[in-house]
């Protein structure tokens, strides 16, 4: 489910106390507040895959599986620290990489944010990206995925965060 919200003086409150209630089973909301200025537009996704991503890493980079296929993409936290994406540096299908090598990058207006690898070849690019980079700000974990790589080492996964895990080094990084 997606909500387009614009913030007028006095809402944000209602806003956020809306969202908190009406998400609270799927992803506790923050202690701290939105940080959208007056007159911000920013689109949300609150559907169950939101945190449904598997695993994590130090990076603020997931990872899904599914036969033998990983895809990965930023985090919510990431995309909303970068800010509007502009432009999406990735890597050609085939690139095999080194685990926590640099592949590529995100760009928004003023700086570019370095994508690390947390597995091996890549498999796929997210072609859509090239045209529309602001995908990964509105669908950050469905339709702004970055790249498919082949799962050579399936043990690699189990040095990746939990999704629980991820939450507390978020906590931790943000006191």
């Amino acid at each position: 489910m997606y909500w387009k919200i614009e913030l007028h003086p006095g809402h944000s409150k209602y806003i956020r106390q809306f969202l908190c209630t009406t998400s609270a089973p799927v992803a506790p909301c923050p202690p701290r507040p939105w940080g959208l200025r007056v007159g911000a537009i920013r689109t949300l996704c609150t559907g169950p895959n939101l945190l449904s991503v598997g695993k994590l890493i130090e990076k603020h980079e997931w990872l899904t599986t599914e036969n033998g296929i990983g895809t990965m993409g930023i985090s919510n936290f990431a995309q909303e620290a970068l800010g509007d994406v502009v432009y999406c540096s990735l890597p050609e299908v085939g690139t095999k990489l080194n685990k926590q090598e640099e592949f590529g990058a995100l760009e928004n207006v003023k700086a570019a944010s370095e994508l690390y690898s947390p597995l091996s070849e890549v498999t796929e690019i997210n072609e859509a990206l090239a045209e529309n980079p602001g995908l990964v700000n509105k669908s950050c974990y469905e339709h702004g995925w970055l790249i498919k790589m082949a799962l050579s080492n399936p043990s690699e996964l189990e040095e990746l965060m939990s999704e629980e895990a991820y939450k507390k080094y978020i906590k931790s990084s943000e006191e």
